[in-house]
């Protein structure tokens, strides 16, 4: 192991103990996915110093890789145990689909932004990540040709949830994701019981839009 090397390891493993672990996330596979992640690997390289930092960071187009506690929320509030079919709304840098792909069984997710969706795939490559699959598209409209799925996470926020990602839901599946306005939004999270669907809401969170058919346009989340 190089001296760089080294140096993530001890920091990821702190970012756990101290960022996530102790706080409230308690579900083991979530807290070891994020200590096998290297999340400095898709951080762009001028930022790397600050990849376990307490922070969410910039990664172009606009886009962000989110704090590293909000990603092991997420992911805790999904319940996974190993057999999902998972959908990621918003691939961004592919960190938050690398943790589901460590713990889920299969993973698609979707990018608008065509030089994202490229790097995230290099990235998710490298890592041996076969089990995650990145596609470029309208994200809003979730991804009907491997529904339904178990799981189901946006990461970024919409003015409210999409009816596409609720038809894609499987019996007993969960959806997490942001929804309110540019000024702030509350994670929600919704199961699929049958028929019958059950909303609870999160603690107050900020996301880039959703932009898309069912989400928010440019234009009106600028305005």
């Amino acid at each position: 192991m190089t001296e760089e090397e080294v140096y993530y390891t001890r920091e990821r493993l702190r970012m756990v103990e101290e960022q996530i672990a102790g706080r409230d996330i308690d579900d083991q596979a979530v807290l070891q996915a994020m200590r096998t992640v290297p999340r400095h690997c898709f951080v762009p390289r001028e930022n790397r110093h600050l990849a376990y930092a307490d922070c969410p960071l910039p990664i172009g187009q606009e886009q962000t890789i989110s704090q590293p506690y909000i990603v092991a929320l997420m992911t805790q509030l999904l319940i996974l145990q190993g057999t999902e079919n998972v959908l990621e709304i918003g691939t961004g840098s592919g960190y938050q689909a690398a943790i589901l792909g460590t713990i889920a069984k299969q993973v698609y997710t979707i990018e608008r932004h065509k030089r994202l969706a490229e790097q995230a795939t290099s990235v998710l490559a490298e890592l041996g990540l076969v089990n995650v699959e990145v596609v470029i598209g309208d994200g809003s409209l979730g991804w009907p040709e491997h529904a339904p799925y178990n799981a189901i996470l946006a990461t970024a926020a919409a003015p409210r949830v999409p009816q596409a990602l609720l038809d894609q839901l499987a019996d007993g599946g969960r959806l997490v994701l942001p929804v309110g306005s540019r000024g702030g939004q509350y994670l929600e999270r919704w199961f699929r019981f049958g028929e019958k669907l059950h909303r609870e809401q999160g603690v107050p969170v900020a996301f880039v839009p959703l932009v898309g058919k069912s989400g928010w346009s440019e234009e009106s989340w600028n305005w």
